[in-house]
């Protein structure tokens, strides 16, 4: 356990020296495409709320752990509206957020819309230092916990889009916050962390195998400066417009198996499963992601051919 703590330690201090990805990943990302992109919001013409629970590295003692829940729905002729609420849990940090997405859509073609969004957010960040295995007690870095230290932000996204196909490209959190205490007795910072602006792209269609079966490829390409280039690309194949299968591969980080139910109409449950495809393997089980979507019929009063993304 103390190895295990030892080594999440290390890696949250080395990824915040380097300005790693700092914002939360989902395998699933798909299907959570708000979190990441206020264009989304409204876009499925129907009320829609989700719920998703991601436990990371299994096994690691401080590994992250990611909530999220949101809601969104048109509310006008070309007006959708969201608002997403996660909470974040590395280690002696406890981060929450609350986001309202806001979208304009206009029709370039009979086939595409174009979506502008707007993302507005509030953050609090707690850290508790004393979860900690201090080696030196008297250090005073570690004296002051970090406690609801509060920053807001905006961010913005595109979001291009046919019943087939889509493009997207955001950045959920354009300003560069610094979360910062002082330490009373010298008046000096006693810790800081700066979150960098992440910026995302994203692309995907839906093929007709045959009648019953569809088949979607997707990618999400993750851009933060200082940090390594990220990739997902991922496959879904959904049989009977009931019942999907999926595989995913992060680059240079995890592959993932993924699996969705259509229950109802209106109820949709997946469940995704992470391998570490680097030394993390040697210390965790791997990753467990599972959502619930619920949606309300649309104008038309029932759902002839659910949305593939």
């Amino acid at each position: 356990m103390i190895r295990n703590s030892l080594i999440i330690l290390v890696l949250i201090l080395v990824s915040s020296a380097n300005y790693a990805q700092q914002d939360s990943q989902f395998t699933q990302y798909m299907y959570n495409t708000i979190n990441i992109n206020p264009a989304y919001a409204g876009s499925r013409d129907m009320l829609s709320i989700f719920a998703m629970h991601r436990t990371q590295w299994v096994g690691l003692d401080g590994a992250p752990v990611t909530n999220v829940a949101s809601i969104s729905s048109p509310v006008g002729k070309n007006v959708g509206l969201g608002v997403s609420i996660m909470n974040d849990k590395i280690g002696p940090s406890d981060e929450n957020n609350i986001a309202v997405d806001f979208s304009y859509t206009i029709s370039p073609s009979d086939n595409y819309k174009l979506s502008f969004g707007i993302k507005a957010s509030a953050n609090l960040l707690n850290i508790d230092f004393t979860k900690l295995n201090q080696y030196n007690s008297g250090d005073y870095i570690f004296e002051t916990n970090i406690d609801n230290k509060f920053t807001p932000n905006i961010g913005v996204g595109i979001f291009y889009y046919s019943d087939k196909t889509y493009f997207g490209f955001s950045a959920p959190n354009l300003l560069e916050t610094t979360h910062f205490d002082k330490y009373n007795n010298i008046g000096s910072n006693s810790r800081i962390a700066k979150e960098k602006i992440h910026y995302y792209m994203m692309a995907g269609h839906v093929f007709d195998l045959s009648s019953n079966i569809k088949f979607k490829p997707s990618v999400l390409s993750k851009i933060v400066t200082g940090a390594p280039w990220q990739l997902d690309i991922s496959g879904n194949v959904l049989f009977n417009e009931k019942f999907s299968l999926g595989l995913a591969y992060r680059l240079s980080a995890a592959a993932s198996a993924m699996v969705g139910f259509q229950v109802s109409d209106s109820w949709f449950i997946g469940y995704a499963y992470d391998m570490a495809t680097t030394d993390l393997a040697e210390y965790s089980y791997g990753t467990h992601e599972i959502f619930l979507r619920f949606e309300l019929f649309n104008k038309i009063g029932k759902i002839t051919s659910p949305r593939f993304f």
